[in-house]
């Protein structure tokens, strides 16, 4: 019974769902969640799981598949191509560096063979995609220089992988003990013959993508099926690293390409949504996978070797990451965090080190202590970062951070006014120029300390600190204010501001800022009533005004324009609900613009008159509400 495919996953799920969240209450990854997962149902704790998770590392990996196709679909080929200085020069001098530094130094303090060396230095200069790329989505890293950065390392690693792969059975002494190791159909070809496939195979896997999978996909989508369209998602992903995986190519390489290709079709976003619930889920599994496979036994058995050489091996890698970014100058505080990212060793270690002792170039028990190196390197990292963002980068992080963190303002006791404004860029500076005009005063958070010196010095009263700080919200006044308007330019950090005063300030009428839909949806999702989308009403100015200059009268013109943006509004709520069902998404946006076409159509005939109220504010909307009322008795 337990040994069931039901049980099974009962076990993986439940120790997710526990595990997961209490690290994320702690303030820890949710990386550590799915770690210590695996740690306790494995076989060394509990041992609800045998086989030292290998069982579902095959499957769960094809999570790590999965991301490097989403990544590719967030990649523009044109910025892929502008990245390659960084991705050639950075990856290439981290390889090259951390292999040279590792194999000198293994070779002067171990008795390992040159080869064994080698092998074993080349395994652990690979980083781990999947933890470094999750780690930066969650701190919302992903789009800065260090995200960037960590990203060009990380792609030349993923590709390394082929040659080191290539080169390895040339360094093996012995005979291989499995015939059926590699997969690769072209494996007894020549060098220059296995090259042209190679080739002919990327080739390929392009020019299908541009002129037989988007048209395929455009057929499908007609269906109207998600089901259908999921599944074609899940088929391409798997058909593209297979084809790579026949040649000899990375899986993980051939699902990043196949992202590159549809990266600018319309098909983007939907293969992007579609895929990324199965990505998470597979790559909770692969975590969960790495921390069952961690082999207790060997640790105990010999636990300084292990130890030490951990230690030794993520700050010789810490150091070359370091001395690279130097190089490229980068800030302290980005230098240190793109250093502790990427200083552990990576899944694709694995692979390499089962490789090697397949072809009896390591021996069996020091590739297994290796592999348990790779996995504690890997629980390590997460804890590397919360030190660093805790303890080393406040105090060695730099000058500038050092004063940011000292400069936060402190607000006056007797800076109470009503309205309390968050984020004061190009938008929120708009906002407290038109209530400064209306003699409205308001308390205005930035966190932008150059920002803040430039409006103090146009006559601004800005306070500088983070409007995520609970005791910094207190001090502005939010406890006697009255309206609250959230216009941080960044949308997540915005969202986290807005759940705070929704849940410690309930009072608070909160007007807030949303660059799009998507982020107009996460609001309604909060309960927030009143949202602006600032790309809507810019959009619907233009459009009134193209009216204008295609004979329309300005009144006309502009009433349109603000009924529009109140069909519009209304519109935005009741798809708010339906948008995690694509199928119901679709059908009622279609419906939705057509009863917002029908009905502007007919306001445009009406005789409206004074009995247009569309621009009024709320209490007017109500007294002329009651006053029809009382004419109608």
């Amino acid at each position: 019974m337990q040994d069931s495919f039901f049980f099974q996953a009962i076990i993986y799920l439940t120790a997710a769902v526990i595990c997961v969240p209490i690290a994320k209450k702690l303030g820890l990854s949710s990386i550590l969640g799915y770690l210590f997962a695996g740690i306790i149902i494995g076989p060394y704790v509990f041992g609800f799981i045998g086989q030292e998770g290998e069982d579902i590392m095959h499957f769960a990996e094809f999570g790590v598949v999965m991301m490097l196709f989403i990544i590719g679909l967030e990649l523009d080929p044109h910025k892929f191509w502008r990245m390659r200085r960084f991705i050639l020069g950075m990856g290439g001098l981290q390889v090259i560096a951390t292999t040279v530094i590792l194999f000198l130094a293994c070779s002067l303090v171990l008795d390992w063979t040159w080869q064994t060396t080698l092998t074993i230095s080349l395994a652990l200069t690979l980083s781990s995609t999947a933890i470094v790329m999750q780690t930066l989505k969650e701190k919302n890293l992903t789009k800065t220089s260090m995200g960037r950065s960590s990203f060009a390392v990380l792609l030349f690693q993923d590709i390394a992988v082929i040659p080191i792969l290539a080169i390895l059975p040339f360094l093996a002494d012995g005979e291989i003990q499995n015939e059926n190791l590699s997969e690769s159909l072209i494996s007894d070809f020549s060098a220059w013959l296995q090259a042209a496939i190679v080739i002919g195979t990327v080739a390929a896997v392009y020019f299908s993508g541009r002129y037989i999978i988007v048209p395929l996909l455009h057929v499908i989508a007609k269906t109207r099926l998600q089901e259908l369209f999921t599944a074609s998602a899940l088929l391409l992903v798997m058909s593209v690293s297979f084809i790579m995986q026949l040649v000899g190519l990375s899986p993980a390489l051939g699902a990043f390409m196949a992202g590159v290709v549809l990266a600018n079709s319309e098909f983007r976003h939907e293969l992007e949504g579609d895929i990324e619930p199965f990505k998470g889920l597979l790559l909770g599994l692969f975590f969960i996978g790495v921390g069952a496979s961690i082999n207790f036994s060997l640790i105990i058995a010999d636990p300084a070797f292990i130890i030490v050489f951990s230690i030794i091996f993520n700050t010789i890698k810490f150091f070359v990451l370091f001395g690279i970014g130097k190089l490229y100058k980068k800030g302290p505080s980005k230098n240190l965090l793109f250093a502790f990212a990427l200083s552990q060793a990576g899944e694709f270690g694995f692979v390499i080190l089962a490789f090697a002792n397949q072809i009896n170039l390591i021996p069996t028990v020091l590739g297994d202590q290796m592999m348990a190196v790779i996995a504690i390197s890997m629980i390590g990292t997460p804890f590397l970062l919360l030190i660093n963002e805790k303890w080393i980068d406040p105090h060695f992080g730099g000058k500038k951070d050092k004063k940011s963190k000292k400069e936060y303002d402190t607000i006056d006791e007797d800076e109470q006014n009503d309205v309390i404004i968050a984020g004061f860029g190009n938008f929120g500076s708009t906002i407290g120029r038109l209530l400064k005009s209306n003699g409205i005063p308001a308390t205005v958070l930035d966190m932008n300390s150059e920002r803040v010196d430039s409006l103090r010095k146009m006559g601004f009263k800005v306070y500088y600190g983070d409007a995520t700080r609970l005791e910094l919200l207190k001090a502005a006044g939010c406890e006697n204010a009255k309206i609250f308007i959230a216009a941080i330019d960044n949308p997540r950090v915005n969202l986290t501001v807005i759940e705070k005063i929704k849940k410690h300030y309930p009072h608070l009428k909160i007007l807030a800022r949303a660059r799009n839909r998507n982020d107009a949806f996460e609001m309604v999702d909060l309960g927030i009533q009143n949202f602006y989308r600032e790309n809507l009403y810019s959009a619907v100015h233009l459009g009134v005004d193209a009216l204008v200059a295609m004979g329309h009268r300005r009144y006309t013109a502009t009433r349109q324009g603000q009924r529009f943006i109140k069909y519009d509004e209304q519109a935005t709520f009741r798809l708010a609900h339906k948008r995690h069902d694509k199928k119901a998404y679709l059908i009622t946006a279609i419906e939705e613009i057509e009863l917002q076409e029908q009905l502007i159509k007919n306001d445009l005939y009406a005789q409206l008159g004074a009995n247009d109220h569309a621009w009024e504010s709320d209490e007017l909307k109500k007294e002329q509400a009651e006053a029809a009322a009382r004419n109608n008795q």
